[in-house]
C-alpha cells in the first residue's frame, strides 16, 4: 500500500473576507483558537495528491470529496497524507496530532455526461438582504456574477496555497480550489451573511477550466435545516465556463447560522 505526505504551511488567505468567521476575533467568539483557513483552501491542499497521482486526467474526470471535522489555522505545518484504497485514493489533513479532514479520490473511466439545460441560469440576488429563513430556500436556485480569474491572480493563489504543481502554471488550468471557491460565492452573493463555516463537498470534474475562462454558477438548494443548533445549506451546483462548458459538478454543505461556541 503506498502512502504518501506532502507538508505544507497552512495560510488563511481570506482574513479580509466577508466571512469574519476568518478573523481571529470573531472566530474566538464562537470557540476556535483563530481565524479559520477557508475550507475550500483545505480542499485545495487535498487535491494535490490526487493530481500527482493522475495529472491532467483527473482535472478533466476525477472525483474528490471532504468532510472538514477539525479547523486548520493559519501559520500551522499540515500533513496531507494519500494512502491508496484499491483503484481510489484516500486523503486526510492532520494537525496537531488530529484529524481534521478526510476524503476519497477517484479517476473514472470517463466524466459522467451532463445536461446543462437542467440547472437553472439566475443572476444573483440584489439587493442583497441580512441571511434569515428564507435565504436559501430548498428548490431555489443561487447565481453569481461571472467571474475571470486572470493570470496574476492565478499565480498569486499558486503561491498562497503553496501549489508547486507545474501543471497549473504551463496549461494556465484553473486550481481545484479556486474552481470550487464559487460554491462560497453562491452562498455569499445571495444573502449578506454573518460568520459561516464550510463543512463538506463532493466535487466532480468534468472538464478543464483555465484562468482566463469566464466562470459561472448554477447551483440549486437542496437542503436547507437546523441540527445541533446550526442551520446548515446544502447545494447541488454545476461550475460553468464561458456560459456553455461545464467543468464541475459540486455538492456543498455549509453552516450558514452557526450556534455560539461553534467549535
Amino acid at each position: 500500500m503506498q502512502r504518501d505526505a506532502y507538508r505544507v504551511v497552512a495560510q488563511n488567505l481570506a482574513k479580509n473576507s466577508e466571512n469574519r468567521m476568518h478573523d481571529d476575533s470573531v472566530a474566538r467568539r464562537f470557540g476556535f483558537v483563530g481565524g479559520l483557513v477557508p475550507g475550500v483552501d483545505v480542499f485545495a491542499y487535498m487535491s494535490h495528491g490526487p493530481v500527482s497521482r493522475w495529472g491532467r486526467a483527473f482535472l478533466e474526470r476525477g472525483t474528490l470529496s471532504a468532510r472538514f471535522l477539525k479547523p486548520v489555522y493559519d501559520g500551522e505545518s499540515i500533513d496531507v497524507v494519500t494512502v491508496e484504497a484499491g483503484h481510489d485514493l484516500e486523503v486526510r489533513v492532520e494537525s496537531r496530532g488530529e484529524v481534521c479532514a478526510t476524503g476519497q479520490a477517484a479517476l473514472p473511466a470517463q466524466a459522467p455526461l451532463l445536461q446543462l439545460d437542467t440547472f437553472m441560469s439566475v443572476a444573483p440576488v440584489r439587493p442583497r438582504a441580512p441571511v434569515g429563513e428564507r435565504s436559501y430556500v430548498t428548490g431555489t436556485w443561487l447565481g453569481i456574477p461571472p467571474f475571470t480569474q486572470g493570470l496574476g491572480p492565478m499565480e498569486e493563489y499558486l503561491q498562497g496555497i503553496c501549489e508547486q504543481e507545474p501543471l497549473y502554471r504551463s496549461d494556465k488550468i484553473m486550481h481545484p480550489g479556486m474552481v470550487l471557491r464559487t460554491l462560497n460565492w453562491a452562498l455569499m452573493e445571495n444573502a449578506i451573511l454573518g460568520p459561516w463555516i464550510h463543512v463538506g463537498n463532493a466535487v466532480q470534474f468534468l472538464g478543464l477550466a483555465h484562468a482566463t475562462d469566464e466562470l459561472t454558477v448554477r447551483a440549486k438548494v437542496t437542503g436547507n435545516y437546523e441540527r445541533k443548533r446550526h442551520r446548515f445549506v446544502e447545494l447541488d451546483g454545476v461550475v460553468v465556463a464561458n456560459g456553455h462548458t461545464p467543468v464541475a459538478r459540486c455538492q456543498y454543505v455549509a453552516i450558514y447560522q452557526p450556534r455560539d461556541n461553534a467549535a
